[in-house]
């Protein structure tokens, strides 16, 4: 759908994204190795493609899932080295509570909640895209 209401959400959601990236990227500098095709952070244009992390969501129907539609949160750490299971909850976790206090600041019209949904976060919630205006 290319609606421009819906571009605007869009836009809106990934601003979130870019500062958790940016925030997981500071906080977790030098803990693991890049990736080795993974480009170093801040050589390209867009910070989904480089850099160890690269955090976003896909818009999900809902079908079997307890919280119905939503955007799924997707958390992915380029680098070859295991990360243990505790330091993947701290991140989903830190992920969950940045998210969170982001949309309260950039969608205060609407009630919107991250939440674990089966092995995954989930932001649900309001998601209608209000009126046109002329």
């Amino acid at each position: 759908m290319d609606h421009p209401l819906t571009r605007k959400w869009e836009e809106r959601l990934r601003s979130i994204f870019v500062g958790v990236d940016e925030f997981l990227e500071n906080e977790y500098a030098g803990c693991f190795p890049l990736h080795p095709n993974r480009p170093e952070r801040g050589t390209t244009g867009n910070v989904e493609m480089d850099g160890l992390f690269n955090v976003g969501a896909s818009f999900s129907a809902g079908y079997g899932s307890k919280l119905g539609r939503g955007w799924v949160v997707e958390i992915y750490l380029a680098t070859l080295t295991t990360v243990s299971k505790e330091i993947r909850l701290k991140i989903e976790n830190e992920v969950k509570d940045l998210i969170q206090k982001e949309l309260t600041l950039r969608f205060p019209e609407r009630e919107l909640r991250v939440e674990k949904d089966g092995n995954c976060l989930k932001i649900h919630g309001d998601m209608s895209l209000g009126e046109m205006h002329a």
